[in-house]
């Protein structure tokens, strides 16, 4: 009896779709913005549903409506590439468990995600769960990131490649990047893009949380150069180049910031700067990455030849 016939899912079609996840789940951020930028995060007033009799758009509801459900619609493609993601994992030969539970983190918040989408909505836009939605997002995609990664990574020891000292200095790096990030939701639950007409705002002065948000980021921005000459400085050359492309993210990141602030958030910047966001993430976490490597499984050492001639059969 012939054994059955399994689909063969290689590294390279393993690792691109743990690509597809993290590029499926920075899109739903843009196109979650977009629903706030455009005064449609009301278009569907209600949740699971769209409305009280439809779980889709209705015709009078116009174009929030049709943004609003559109966004939830995409919601389920982003799932099913996680899910084509676990289905992957487990295909693959030989298997790598310590790739599930990852896979198995990112579809499980996809779900999550829409579950504070909805409080969000029920909620009529709190701007703290509006802020706690765009976080959750994050989480998601930085554990949609550290998958691919370790798809690409042997199964063997992690190894460092930068003294500790550098090692804590990357970390701290990485807290500050998402001190950024959190603070810069308050900046957002202060400003006028609030997703509807009447919805509220959280209640803090936008001068003067911008002010501490900019203060956070000149921190990040002067961590990540030191991180740029310090990982020079002991011929870290991968380290160094992950850096600099951190600066450079940041600095792009920044200028969006200033610009949007100086010119009364134009929502198409505002738009930018949520993409930059998720793009300053992925930058730190690959500064993160980069001090560290995984070695290859070392192969198991094979019994030496017995000495001596071979016993006769009795």
């Amino acid at each position: 009896m012939k054994a059955p016939v399994r689909f063969p899912v290689s590294d390279t079609l393993l690792s691109r779709l743990a690509y597809a996840s993290i590029v499926a789940n920075v899109a739903i951020v843009v196109t979650g913005g977009a629903v706030r930028l455009t005064d449609s995060g009301l278009g569907c007033p209600t949740w699971p549903r769209c409305t009280d009799e439809s779980y889709t758009a209705t015709p009078e509801m116009g174009v929030h409506g049709v943004i609003e459900f559109g966004n939830r619609l995409l919601a389920f493609a982003v799932g099913a590439i996680a899910l084509a993601v676990v289905l992957a994992v487990l295909a693959h030969r030989p298997r790598r468990r310590r790739l599930l539970p990852l896979a198995v983190a990112v579809l499980l918040g996809i779900p999550a995600q829409a579950v504070i989408g909805g409080i969000t909505v029920l909620t009529n836009l709190n701007p703290w769960v509006v802020g706690l939605h765009f976080l959750a997002s994050m989480v998601v995609i930085a554990a949609a990131y550290a998958l691919w990664r370790r798809t690409t990574d042997p199964d063997g020891p992690v190894v460092p490649v930068v003294p500790g000292p550098l090692r804590t200095l990357a970390g701290l790096t990485t807290a500050v990047s998402a001190s950024v990030l959190v603070v810069g939701t308050w900046v957002t639950g202060s400003g006028p893009h609030a997703g509807d007409h009447g919805a509220a705002r959280n209640g803090l002065d936008p001068e003067q949380i911008s002010q501490v948000h900019a203060d956070a980021v000149f921190l990040l921005i002067g961590l990540s150069v030191a991180l740029v000459f310090a990982f020079r400085a002991v011929g870290a050359a991968g380290a160094a180049r992950a850096a600099l492309v951190l600066v450079g993210v940041e600095l792009g990141q920044g200028v969006i910031g200033f610009v949007q602030y100086l010119t009364d958030l134009p929502a198409l910047l505002v738009g930018a700067h949520m993409l930059g966001s998720c793009l300053v993430l992925l930058a730190t976490l690959s500064v993160l990455w980069s001090t560290r490597e995984r070695r290859p499984v070392e192969p198991a050492p094979q019994p030496a030849p017995t000495a001596g001639r071979v016993p006769a059969a009795v």
